[in-house]
C-alpha cells in the first residue's frame, strides 16, 4: 500500500493535501448559518477534519525527500503543524460572522491529528513498510 502511494505521491498525497487544505480553510471562512448541517457534533467534525489533515500531512512528510529532519521527525512535525494550524484557524474564525474561537474545538482538532498520526504509525509498522531517506 505505501509503495503504491509513494510511486504516485504527487497525485495521491500532495495534490489531495493541497485541495483538502484549501477546502478546509474555505469551509471555516463561510459563516456558520450558510453551512449545510452534516448531522454530527461540531467536535466530531473537527476531529475528522484534522484526522484526515494529519494523515495527508504525515504522508507528505514521509514521502518528501528535501528535508531529512522532517522525514525523521514526520510524526512530531505533523502534530506541530496541525496544532499550529488549528490554533490559527480558531483565531481566524473570530473574523467570520457567526463563528467563534473555542478551546474545545482546538482540542478536538488535536485529538484528530494525534489519531491520524497514530493510524499511519500503526499501518507503517503493521505492514512492515521500510521508511528510508534516499
Amino acid at each position: 500500500m505505501f509503495e503504491f502511494l509513494e510511486k504516485r505521491k504527487v497525485w495521491l498525497v500532495y495534490v489531495p493535501l493541497v485541495i483538502y487544505w484549501l477546502v478546509l480553510f474555505t469551509a471555516t471562512t463561510i459563516p456558520v448559518e450558510r453551512l449545510p448541517s452534516v448531522g454530527f457534533s461540531d467536535k466530531i467534525n473537527h476531529f475528522l477534519a484534522y484526522f484526515i489533515l494529519a494523515i495527508l500531512v504525515n504522508l507528505t512528510l514521509i514521502y518528501q525527500r528535501r528535508s531529512r529532519f522532517l522525514f525523521k521527525k514526520a510524526q512530531i512535525a505533523t502534530i506541530v503543524i496541525c496544532l499550529f494550524y488549528g490554533a490559527v484557524d480558531e483565531l481566524h474564525q473570530l473574523l467570520v460572522p457567526g463563528r467563534f474561537a473555542e478551546t474545545w474545538d482546538w482540542v478536538a482538532d488535536a485529538l484528530g491529528a494525534f489519531a491520524g498520526v497514530l493510524l499511519i504509525y500503526f499501518l507503517v509498522n503493521r505492514l512492515k513498510y521500510r521508511l528510508e531517506f534516499d
